[in-house]
């Protein structure tokens, strides 16, 4: 979906695929077909922005394949769907029964990392719509914690500056410019926004920047205006923003405000939590563990990175961070010039909702993420923001 920015600038509005699991390019163009066109229709548009999840194996075949790249192309413009940008967080796996950890492997100390994310860098440059000269895609935070020793700290650091290097160069062999944002995530090197400054100043390139996922911001409880007007007056770039929602738990000290935490602590997903306390923000990387007996604090709101669909609160007693969202999103395109041009929304965790709220087969599904997509539209247009055919 595009709008009309009161600047006259386009901003892009899509949604990301890895909701639906696939490591292969016949997985992927199944996903169009069965799940990505359905969403198109019911929302009654002639286009549709997806933010497409390439797993390692699917990458490998478009890019070093043509005729890979144009039979994906080619499902891409006959299902009314347009990409201009990729989600390279997750490597493989992410439709495995339990990801957890192995989400953050390999990191950015790691040579499979850089050349996974050039791949997708020069396919995206191909998939581009024929009037868009700007693409971008999300990576993770460097890695995980605690693996990042000095030593792989600066190996991460070399690759940034080859990427961006890379990246250079294919804009100058394609007339195409791709940036590459890393996405702050609770328990990553890379937590916050503010955590962001340091690496990715020390790399300096214009094409390398941040991707701001909302509820990672909320669940760090990060403000959102003063997170956003740092990055604002720095010299990195928001290279694209992902809207979605974390759980929010007003009073974890209640039993039945624990009881219906347990319902989204489930097996696949680490579901870090944090609670602000008056000595800054603790937390844990699971909520199972902080479910368990004395880890955090429960006279203080807890927020789990759980992305609760948008349009769809949990029910009492516990809300989603959706105000967040809204607040950082005036913030992002609601000014005179927008900080970024390509908003996705990430809800990937639908079928790890508690069995009762779980959709029910591809339609429901399907409604939900056209729900989600609506929810987004309006927002946008509420900011002034005008929808384009």
């Amino acid at each position: 979906m595009r709008f009309r920015h009161p600047d006259g600038t386009t901003v892009h509005l899509a949604y990301c695929t890895n909701v639906h699991p696939a490591e292969t390019l016949d997985g992927v163009l199944a996903q169009l077909r069965d799940h990505c066109e359905p969403v198109r229709r019911r929302l009654g548009r002639g286009r549709l922005g997806i933010g497409l999840w390439l797993a390692h194996d699917a990458a490998r075949a478009v890019d070093t394949d043509p005729a890979a790249l144009h039979a994906l192309r080619r499902e891409l413009d006959r299902r009314g769907l347009e990409v201009v940008t990729l989600n390279g967080f997750p490597y493989e796996g992410f439709g495995a029964d339990e990801v957890k950890y192995r989400v953050y492997l390999p990191d950015w100390a790691d040579r499979e990392r850089l050349e996974y994310t050039t791949a997708l860098a020069r396919i995206l440059a191909r998939l581009l719509p024929d009037d868009v000269t700007e693409g971008s895609v999300s990576t993770l935070p460097l890695g995980w914690r605690t693996t990042w020793t000095a030593d792989r700290a600066e190996a991460g650091r070399a690759a940034l500056r080859a990427l961006g290097r890379r990246l250079d160069s294919l804009a100058e062999l394609t007339g195409r410019s791709v940036r590459v944002g890393l996405e702050p995530e609770p328990g990553c090197i890379v937590e916050t926004t503010a955590d962001a400054l340091a690496p990715l100043g020390s790399v300096g390139h214009p094409r390398v920047g941040v991707c701001v996922d909302t509820c990672h911001l909320a669940t760090s409880f990060e403000d959102p205006v003063a997170a956003l007007d740092a990055l604002a007056a720095s010299p990195v770039p928001v290279v694209k923003a992902q809207l979605s929602a974390a759980l929010h738990a007003e009073d974890p000290g209640r039993p039945e405000v624990r009881t219906a935490l347990a319902g989204f602590a489930e097996p696949r997903f680490l579901h870090q939590t944090r609670v602000l306390t008056g000595a800054g923000v603790r937390g844990t990387d699971d909520l199972t563990e902080a479910l368990a007996d004395g880890p955090l604090p429960t006279d203080t709101p807890w927020r789990a990175h759980f992305h609760v669909p948008l349009h769809a609160s949990p029910t009492a007693p516990l809300t989603s961070t959706l105000p967040v969202l809204r607040t950082a999103l005036a913030r992002l395109v609601g000014g005179p010039r927008p900080l970024t041009r390509h908003l996705e929304v990430e809800t990937y965790t639908w079928q790890a909702l508690p069995p009762g709220l779980r959709p029910r087969g591809r339609d429901r599904l399907a409604d939900g993420i056209a729900a989600e997509l609506a929810l987004a539209r309006d927002l946008l247009t509420d900011l002034g923001l005008k929808e384009l055919p």
